[in-house]
């Protein structure tokens, strides 16, 4: 063995093993550094696609308006990889459109899209190639601005005004033919459902074409601010009290008046002019004297709502005596009496006397006050036996009305009527209406 180890062959071939596994070693390290270093004779080469570039577009930008162009492209890169990787993720190149040619004429054209800062090393497609763009001369002109607003949404039986703006014209700038199809400048105010209040709020300005197709252009200021009156139709009508039921046993009613003696309606105006006044049914039943009572008002179906719920009544008695009305009781028993009888007594006819241009005389009248009668006389037919209307005369007849509880405005009271016992009276109208004011100071001479 040991004359093997120390011959000359073993020794060679020991030495060129170890030249060998230096050489393939120190071989390896040397091509780890270079691809370290991006020093790799076969580089890996790739491909990338950028989406959604912008689009830089160079030109005159206070003379000419420039449309077509779009507002972002996708670039396809190839290359290393290492390459493109950093251009993916820094993206520090632009893509461009160049118009800055100042003998550049309007008009249409085809232009292709530039790349600008990108490695060398890489290649670049754009996609598209090409736009087809338009350019024309910048014009600025004003415009006044229409607000609009969608009535439909307004609570039934609510109107509203023409809407007001502020500012009331803007300026809109754009290629000179887009401004030329201006037709209609809008401002539309957005409103919710069932709308019964005044509004206030901005709107968003919009330049339109006659067929009202949004167009491309600048408009300052951007939106403007808009107020919408809104209200509801309103009436006023007199309260009139209307009497229900009957009086009691020694008590006469002189006269009724209600406070106050009018109340607004608010609803749609077709509705409204159909109603003329609202009738306060007034109970009297149970009456004893005089009385005052607060009654619901009830609200008309047409109307959407009124400024009064409730009014005040006041009722002014008088006492009579009983036997009148003891006779009036007796009357109809001796009539039920003779309906069970078999043959029955022929009732006996009555006759029928009218007197015209009656006086109406106002009663209790105070010193400051001056009274006024819509209509100061009235017929009256008394009917009764032949015998007894001969007797009467106008004299034997009295029209009152009693505006001694009067406050000042205008009041609807009864009439109060005393005839000869015996007949009955028909009126044309059982009320009018009185006006009370107080009275004027004579001025010292």
């Amino acid at each position: 063995m040991d004359k093997f180890t120390n011959s000359a062959w073993f020794m060679r071939i020991v030495a060129f093993a170890l030249a060998a596994l230096l050489f393939i070693s120190v071989n390896f390290e040397m091509e780890s550094d270079k691809k370290s270093l991006g020093l790799s004779t076969a580089p890996e080469n790739g491909t990338e696609t950028i989406e959604n570039v912008p689009v830089e577009v160079y030109y005159d930008r206070e003379n000419l308006v420039v449309s077509g162009v779009p507002e972002t492209v996708d670039v396809t890169l190839k290359g290393a990889k290492s390459l493109l990787i950093n251009a993916k993720s820094q993206r520090d190149f632009k893509v461009y459109v160049d118009l800055s040619d100042p003998e550049i004429s309007m008009g249409d054209r085809t232009v292709t899209f530039k790349i600008s800062d990108l490695n060398e090393k890489l290649v670049a497609t754009i996609d598209p190639e090409y736009a087809e763009v338009n350019v024309q001369e910048r014009m600025t002109k004003e415009f006044k601005v229409d607000a609009e607003y969608n009535s439909s949404l307004l609570e039934e039986g609510y109107t509203a005004g023409q809407p007001t703006v502020s500012p009331e014209t803007v300026k809109i700038t754009g290629a000179k033919d887009v401004i030329e199809k201006i037709s209609y400048v809008k401002a539309n105010l957005e409103i919710r459902k069932g709308l019964n209040e005044s509004v206030n709020g901005q709107a968003t300005v919009k330049a339109l074409d006659r067929d009202l197709n949004k167009l491309d252009v600048a408009i300052e200021p951007a939106s403007v601010a808009v107020s919408l009156k809104v209200s509801i139709p309103s009436k006023k009508v007199s309260i009139v009290p209307e009497q229900t039921g009957k009086a009691k046993a020694g008590v006469r009613i002189k006269s009724i008046s209600v406070d106050p003696t009018e109340v607004t309606l608010y609803g749609q105006e077709a509705s409204l002019d159909k109603i003329n006044a609202l009738n306060l049914p007034v109970n009297i039943s149970k009456v004893d004297g005089d009385t005052e009572l607060e009654l619901n008002l009830s609200k008309p179906e047409s109307v959407q709502k009124m400024s009064l719920s409730k009014a005040t009544v006041k009722i002014r008695t008088e006492k009579v005596d009983v036997e009148d009305k003891d006779t009036e009781e007796e009357a109809e028993e001796v009539v039920v009496e003779e309906e069970k009888t078999v043959d029955k007594v022929e009732p006996e006819t009555t006759e029928s006397k009218t007197f015209t241009n009656l006086k109406i005389i106002p009663v209790g009248k105070q010193d400051d006050q001056e009274v006024e009668l819509d209509t100061d006389v009235m017929s009256i037919t008394l009917n009764g036996k032949a015998e007894d209307l001969k007797k009467i005369s106008k004299d034997d007849i009295s029209l009152t009305v009693d505006v001694s509880n009067l406050d000042e405005g205008k009041h609807d009271v009864e009439l109060a009527v005393k005839v000869p016992a015996g007949v009955s009276w028909e009126l044309d109208s059982k009320r009018v209406a009185v006006s009370v004011s107080m009275a004027q100071e004579e001025e010292e001479t």
